[in-house]
């Protein structure tokens, strides 16, 4: 084993962590399947969600930490219950007066509200593959509807029905009354009408590997459960689909918890060893409320790329997957910068420090080069004060601050930048209030323009820095934070801003002057700059 992997075996990253659990699975002997098995699943009776991207994400950084300290070849599979029955009509797609037409039809046999495909569930099997695709993930893509009507869960599918009793004795105590008199692991398809039925079932033949059910309109039917002729319920038909595919590892919301406690005990039932599982939290919108696919608040995977780079996501998912996280738009800037400071600590550390670095994880130990010489946060800041309207705005000011950077040779700041602007124009404008100094506030932002006006220091961010410390410290200014927080509200408009003396190499010292006499001016407030 490298000096990596030795490393490996003791750090305490998560991804790290998780894949010591799974390894210890095999230190007897390499799994009969000749890989070990991660699977993500997906439910696409909604669209495509934040939270779908995050979890294959965090699945992929277990499966490359695995490799880290395994030769055992790996796969990670990304399933689609899509011959679920669609139970309800989601609230943010159309047509959703024909879609309820279709409720309890398999999600592969109700109409695209969208009309791109042949189903629903192709349509968001394809949504959910084409950002994976773009994102680069290595996966296999898996649809239940195909998985059961080709056979591939057909010899599980008979262990099942001849371990029916024991599932059920599993399954019953966790029902209600009224559910319980009804439950039955199989779900017929419907040869009359499609619909994935819940009825209870009336008789089993094992050895003819068929059900007996009653059809709505008081019809007995007598079907095979192999074929895609039936499927299971939720919790039996994941036991099921860990059992058959040999499932080594799987992560899921807390949300589940109970779905993952009864699911692994059906799986041993089945005579199959429950996979290593992973319960994180759930991401909340803007109230605290928890993001759902179907009610489609927060923020969606096309709405984060549209103002940050994929990597910021991906570092956002890394960080503590077992605490709750507010996932909003405010979040991004800080992801983003804090991205880029990961990524610019890597080459320095040790195998250890690296190991304990998101970047490692998000990169599978290959991270490139940072080219941000100029934080995100302090982009928005220019872009607010520079009225900007493209990328193109800032780069007169970056390029001033950091003359050997340009668009062609730094493609990640010149990307930032755009999304900086954009991010600028959609948040913080709208957001933006500018006040008018107090007495004590006008004359330290008079000594400031006056100090800035005879500046001899260059674009020397640290210096400048030290320059404006020193005003707020001589005119009274305790805490020091209030001094700060006067020059973010009177001439940026916003209670919280970037470290002052890097805004001002980055805008120019003269303009700053022209900024501090626009505000005293009172223009700021007016909205007139000139």
């Amino acid at each position: 084993m490298t000096d990596l992997g030795d490393a490996a075996m003791q750090s305490k990253a998560w991804p790290l962590e998780e894949a010591r659990r799974v390894l210890k699975r095999y230190q007897k002997a390499p799994p009969d399947k000749g890989y070990v098995l991660f699977e993500t699943g997906y439910g696409p009776s909604g669209l495509p969600h934040i939270g779908t991207f995050g979890e294959v994400a965090r699945t992929t950084m277990v499966r490359r930490a695995f490799e880290t300290i395994s030769d055992i070849p790996t796969k990670l599979l990304c399933f689609s219950d899509d011959m679920d029955g669609l139970r309800k009509v989601p609230g943010n797609v159309p047509n959703q007066e024909r879609m309820r037409e279709d409720l309890n039809l398999p999600l592969t046999r109700v109409r695209d509200p969208f009309g791109t495909h042949d189903s629903f569930g192709a349509h968001n099997n394809a949504r959910l593959m084409a950002f994976l695709d773009g994102f680069g993930f290595d996966y296999e893509f898996a649809s239940s509807t195909r998985y059961y009507k080709e056979g591939r869960f057909d010899e599980m599918l008979l262990v099942a029905l001849a371990r029916f009793d024991k599932i059920m004795e599993i399954m019953l105590p966790t029902l209600g009354e009224e559910r319980r008199a009804t439950y039955s692991p199989f779900l017929p398809v419907s040869p009359k009408t499609g619909h994935v039925l819940q009825v209870p079932t009336l008789e089993r033949n094992v050895e003819k590997g068929t059900i007996v059910y009653e059809e709505p309109d008081g019809e007995r039917i007598e079907v095979p459960i192999t074929g895609g002729n039936v499927k299971l319920q939720w919790k039996p038909d994941w036991a099921m689909r860990w059992a058959a595919l040999g499932v080594d590892y799987e992560m899921s919301g807390k949300d589940l918890i109970d779905s993952v406690t009864q699911a692994t005990k059906i799986c041993r039932a089945l005579g199959k060893p429950a996979p290593e599982t992973l319960t994180y939290e759930l991401f909340n919108d803007e109230q605290g409320q928890k993001i759902s696919k179907s009610k489609g608040n927060g923020l969606s995977m096309e709405e984060w790329l549209t103002y940050a780079a994929p990597e910021s996501l991906s570092y956002f998912m890394y960080l503590k997957p077992k605490s709750a996280k507010r996932l909003h738009f405010d979040v991004i800037p800080k992801a983003v910068d804090e991205y880029h400071q990961q990524l610019k600590a890597y080459p320095e550390q040790d195998a250890a420090k690296r190991l304990a670095n998101p970047v490692h994880h998000i990169h599978a130990g290959n991270p490139p080069a940072s080219h941000m010489v100029v934080p995100f946060s302090m982009l928005l800041n220019l872009a607010s004060v520079a009225s900007a309207e493209d990328s193109a705005a800032l780069w007169g000011f970056i390029q001033r601050y950091a003359p050997d950077a340009a668009p062609q040779t730094h493609p990640d700041l010149d990307a930032a930048a755009g999304y900086a602007v954009r991010y600028y124009n959609d948040f913080v404008k709208p957001e933006k209030t500018f006040r008018e100094p107090d007495a004590k506030e006008r004359a330290a932002l008079e000594d400031l323009a006056g100090r800035l006006r005879a500046w001899q220091g260059g674009l020397d961010a640290d210096a400048l820095q030290s320059l404006v410390f020193a005003v707020g410290k001589e005119h009274g200014f305790e805490p020091l934070r209030d001094w700060f927080k006067a020059l973010y509200e009177t001439l940026l408009g916003a209670s919280q801003g970037p470290r002052f003396g890097g805004f001002i190499a980055l805008y120019g010292v003269q303009e700053t002057v022209e900024l501090i006499e626009t505000a005293l001016s009172g223009r700021l407030i007016t909205g007139s700059r000139t």
